[in-house]
Protein backbone atom coordinates (compact mmCIF):
# COMPACT_ATOMS: atom_id res chain seq x y z
CA UNK A 1 0.00 0.00 0.00
CA UNK A 2 2.93 2.33 0.60
CA UNK A 3 4.10 1.69 -2.95
CA UNK A 4 0.59 2.48 -4.22
CA UNK A 5 0.73 5.88 -2.48
CA UNK A 6 4.09 6.62 -4.13
CA UNK A 7 2.69 5.51 -7.50
CA UNK A 8 -0.45 7.65 -7.21
CA UNK A 9 1.60 10.70 -6.22
CA UNK A 10 3.84 10.10 -9.24
CA UNK A 11 0.75 9.92 -11.49
CA UNK A 12 -0.31 13.22 -9.94
CA UNK A 13 3.12 14.63 -10.91
CA UNK A 14 4.31 14.89 -7.32
CA UNK A 15 7.34 13.38 -5.63
CA UNK A 16 6.98 11.74 -2.23
CA UNK A 17 9.64 10.03 -0.13
CA UNK A 18 9.39 6.55 1.41
CA UNK A 19 9.12 8.11 4.87
CA UNK A 20 6.32 10.46 3.78
CA UNK A 21 4.46 7.56 2.15
CA UNK A 22 4.78 5.54 5.37
CA UNK A 23 3.30 8.41 7.39
CA UNK A 24 0.43 8.83 4.93
CA UNK A 25 -0.31 5.11 5.03
CA UNK A 26 -0.45 5.23 8.82
CA UNK A 27 -2.62 8.35 8.54
CA UNK A 28 -5.07 6.44 6.34
CA UNK A 29 -5.17 3.52 8.77
CA UNK A 30 -5.83 5.77 11.78
CA UNK A 31 -8.44 7.74 9.80
CA UNK A 32 -10.37 4.59 8.93
CA UNK A 33 -10.13 3.30 12.49
CA UNK A 34 -11.34 6.55 14.08
CA UNK A 35 -13.92 7.19 11.36
CA UNK A 36 -16.02 4.42 12.85
CA UNK A 37 -16.42 6.53 15.99
CA UNK A 38 -16.30 10.11 14.73
CA UNK A 39 -17.54 10.13 11.10
CA UNK A 40 -14.55 12.17 9.92
CA UNK A 41 -14.83 11.51 6.18
CA UNK A 42 -17.39 10.09 3.76
CA UNK A 43 -14.54 8.96 1.48
CA UNK A 44 -13.23 5.56 2.60
CA UNK A 45 -11.78 3.88 -0.50
CA UNK A 46 -7.98 3.81 -0.25
CA UNK A 47 -7.25 5.23 -3.71
CA UNK A 48 -9.89 7.93 -3.30
CA UNK A 49 -8.54 9.05 0.07
CA UNK A 50 -5.03 9.24 -1.38
CA UNK A 51 -6.17 11.21 -4.43
CA UNK A 52 -8.95 13.42 -3.07
CA UNK A 53 -7.49 14.12 0.37
CA UNK A 54 -3.74 13.47 0.40
CA UNK A 55 -2.66 14.50 -3.11
CA UNK A 56 -5.07 17.43 -3.23
CA UNK A 57 -3.79 18.74 0.11
CA UNK A 58 -0.17 18.18 -0.94
CA UNK A 59 -0.71 20.20 -4.14
CA UNK A 60 -0.47 23.39 -2.09
CA UNK A 61 2.88 22.55 -0.49
CA UNK A 62 5.04 24.95 -2.60
CA UNK A 63 2.81 27.88 -1.60
CA UNK A 64 3.39 27.65 2.16
CA UNK A 65 6.25 28.81 4.35
CA UNK A 66 6.87 29.86 7.95
CA UNK A 67 3.94 30.01 10.35
CA UNK A 68 0.75 28.56 8.84
CA UNK A 69 -2.85 28.67 10.09
CA UNK A 70 -5.31 25.99 8.90
CA UNK A 71 -8.90 27.06 9.65
CA UNK A 72 -11.63 24.42 9.98
CA UNK A 73 -9.07 21.61 9.94
CA UNK A 74 -11.59 18.76 10.10
CA UNK A 75 -9.80 15.43 9.72
CA UNK A 76 -6.51 17.21 9.03
CA UNK A 77 -6.79 18.32 5.41
CA UNK A 78 -4.71 20.13 4.36
CA UNK A 79 -2.76 20.89 7.57
CA UNK A 80 -1.57 17.42 8.57
CA UNK A 81 -0.61 16.56 4.98
CA UNK A 82 1.32 19.84 4.65
CA UNK A 83 3.12 19.04 7.92
CA UNK A 84 4.17 15.66 6.50
CA UNK A 85 5.25 17.14 3.17
CA UNK A 86 7.25 20.00 4.74
CA UNK A 87 8.43 19.48 8.34
CA UNK A 88 9.82 23.05 8.40
CA UNK A 89 6.32 24.51 8.50
CA UNK A 90 4.88 25.54 11.88
CA UNK A 91 1.18 24.75 11.53
CA UNK A 92 -1.61 25.83 13.86
CA UNK A 93 -4.84 23.95 13.21
CA UNK A 94 -8.15 25.32 14.46
CA UNK A 95 -11.50 23.54 14.59
CA UNK A 96 -14.71 24.23 16.51
CA UNK A 97 -15.41 20.52 17.18
CA UNK A 98 -13.39 18.92 19.96
CA UNK A 99 -13.60 15.42 18.42
CA UNK A 100 -11.69 16.67 15.37
CA UNK A 101 -9.04 18.36 17.51
CA UNK A 102 -8.66 15.12 19.48
CA UNK A 103 -8.20 13.25 16.21
CA UNK A 104 -5.51 15.68 15.04
CA UNK A 105 -3.73 15.33 18.39
CA UNK A 106 -3.83 11.55 17.95
CA UNK A 107 -2.21 11.93 14.52
CA UNK A 108 0.38 14.30 15.97
CA UNK A 109 1.36 11.64 18.50
CA UNK A 110 1.20 8.58 16.23
CA UNK A 111 2.96 10.22 13.26
CA UNK A 112 5.44 12.17 15.42
CA UNK A 113 4.44 15.51 13.89
CA UNK A 114 6.10 17.98 16.22
CA UNK A 115 5.36 20.86 13.82
CA UNK A 116 1.57 20.99 14.36
CA UNK A 117 -0.51 22.49 17.16
CA UNK A 118 -4.27 21.85 17.28
CA UNK A 119 -6.67 24.26 19.01
CA UNK A 120 -10.32 23.72 19.90
CA UNK A 121 -12.01 27.07 19.33
CA UNK A 122 -14.03 29.15 16.91
CA UNK A 123 -11.83 31.21 14.63
CA UNK A 124 -13.41 34.42 15.97
CA UNK A 125 -11.80 33.62 19.34
CA UNK A 126 -8.23 33.14 18.05
CA UNK A 127 -5.94 35.77 19.59
CA UNK A 128 -3.04 35.67 17.11
CA UNK A 129 -4.27 38.50 14.90
CA UNK A 130 -1.99 39.13 11.90
CA UNK A 131 0.37 36.53 13.36
CA UNK A 132 0.77 34.09 10.45
CA UNK A 133 2.77 34.06 7.23
CA UNK A 134 0.16 31.93 5.46
CA UNK A 135 -3.42 30.92 6.19
CA UNK A 136 -5.48 28.26 4.47
CA UNK A 137 -8.78 26.42 4.38
CA UNK A 138 -10.20 23.57 2.36
CA UNK A 139 -13.90 22.71 1.92
CA UNK A 140 -15.03 25.14 4.64
CA UNK A 141 -17.15 27.90 3.02
CA UNK A 142 -17.53 30.10 -0.05
CA UNK A 143 -14.71 32.54 -0.71
CA UNK A 144 -16.33 35.79 0.56
CA UNK A 145 -17.02 34.08 3.90
CA UNK A 146 -13.61 32.41 4.03
CA UNK A 147 -11.76 35.66 3.48
CA UNK A 148 -13.33 37.12 6.62
CA UNK A 149 -12.25 34.05 8.58
CA UNK A 150 -8.71 34.04 7.15
CA UNK A 151 -7.36 37.49 6.26
CA UNK A 152 -7.50 39.03 9.78
CA UNK A 153 -4.87 36.49 10.86
CA UNK A 154 -2.38 37.01 8.01
CA UNK A 155 0.61 39.32 8.41
CA UNK A 156 0.76 42.21 5.97
CA UNK A 157 2.83 40.80 3.10
CA UNK A 158 1.62 37.26 3.86
CA UNK A 159 -0.87 35.17 1.92
CA UNK A 160 -4.11 33.27 2.10
CA UNK A 161 -3.94 30.10 0.00
CA UNK A 162 -7.38 28.60 -0.48
CA UNK A 163 -8.29 25.24 -2.04
CA UNK A 164 -11.30 25.37 -4.37
CA UNK A 165 -13.13 23.26 -6.94
CA UNK A 166 -13.89 24.05 -10.57
CA UNK A 167 -16.57 26.64 -9.71
CA UNK A 168 -13.99 28.98 -8.20
CA UNK A 169 -14.49 31.76 -10.79
CA UNK A 170 -17.92 32.82 -9.51
CA UNK A 171 -16.63 32.84 -5.92
CA UNK A 172 -13.68 35.04 -6.87
CA UNK A 173 -16.02 37.52 -8.60
CA UNK A 174 -18.22 37.70 -5.50
CA UNK A 175 -15.18 38.32 -3.28
CA UNK A 176 -14.07 41.72 -4.60
CA UNK A 177 -15.76 43.67 -1.80
CA UNK A 178 -14.47 41.37 0.96
CA UNK A 179 -10.91 41.56 -0.36
CA UNK A 180 -10.95 45.35 -0.42
CA UNK A 181 -12.41 45.68 3.09
CA UNK A 182 -10.19 43.03 4.69
CA UNK A 183 -6.88 44.09 3.13
CA UNK A 184 -6.45 41.40 0.50
CA UNK A 185 -5.52 41.47 -3.17
CA UNK A 186 -5.89 38.62 -5.65
CA UNK A 187 -2.38 37.49 -6.54
CA UNK A 188 -2.68 34.23 -8.44
CA UNK A 189 -5.06 31.44 -9.44
CA UNK A 190 -3.36 28.11 -10.06
CA UNK A 191 -5.53 25.56 -11.81
CA UNK A 192 -4.62 21.90 -11.65
CA UNK A 193 -6.09 18.55 -12.57
CA UNK A 194 -6.58 15.98 -9.83
CA UNK A 195 -6.98 12.93 -12.05
CA UNK A 196 -10.62 13.46 -13.25
CA UNK A 197 -11.31 16.51 -11.06
CA UNK A 198 -10.41 20.11 -11.79
CA UNK A 199 -9.16 22.10 -8.82
CA UNK A 200 -7.71 25.54 -8.10
CA UNK A 201 -5.53 27.24 -5.51
CA UNK A 202 -6.56 30.85 -4.93
CA UNK A 203 -3.66 32.97 -3.60
CA UNK A 204 -4.56 36.29 -1.99
CA UNK A 205 -1.86 38.64 -0.75
CA UNK A 206 -2.38 40.71 2.40
CA UNK A 207 -1.60 44.28 1.29
CA UNK A 208 -2.83 46.25 4.31
CA UNK A 209 -4.04 45.56 7.85
CA UNK A 210 -7.56 44.29 8.43
CA UNK A 211 -9.72 46.82 10.31
CA UNK A 212 -10.74 45.91 13.88
CA UNK A 213 -13.98 43.97 14.28
CA UNK A 214 -13.24 41.20 11.78
CA UNK A 215 -14.05 38.38 11.72
CA UNK A 216 -17.53 39.26 12.97
CA UNK A 217 -19.17 36.97 15.52
CA UNK A 218 -22.64 35.48 15.51
CA UNK A 219 -21.93 33.54 12.30
CA UNK A 220 -22.31 36.80 10.33
CA UNK A 221 -19.54 35.93 7.82
CA UNK A 222 -21.83 33.10 6.62
CA UNK A 223 -25.19 34.83 7.07
CA UNK A 224 -24.16 38.20 5.62
CA UNK A 225 -20.92 37.91 3.61
CA UNK A 226 -19.12 41.16 2.88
Amino acid sequence: MKEKIISLFKQGKMHISENQAEKLLKYYQILMQENEKYNLTAIKDFDEVVIKHFIDSAAGTPYFSGKVLDVGSGAGFPGVVLAIMNPKLEITMVDSLNKRVNFINLLKKELNLININAKHLRIEDLKEREGFDCVTARAVAELPTLLEYLLPFVKVGGRAVIYKGSNFFDEVEKSASAMKILGGQLEEITKYSLFDNFRALITIKKVHSTPPGYPRGGNLPRKKPL
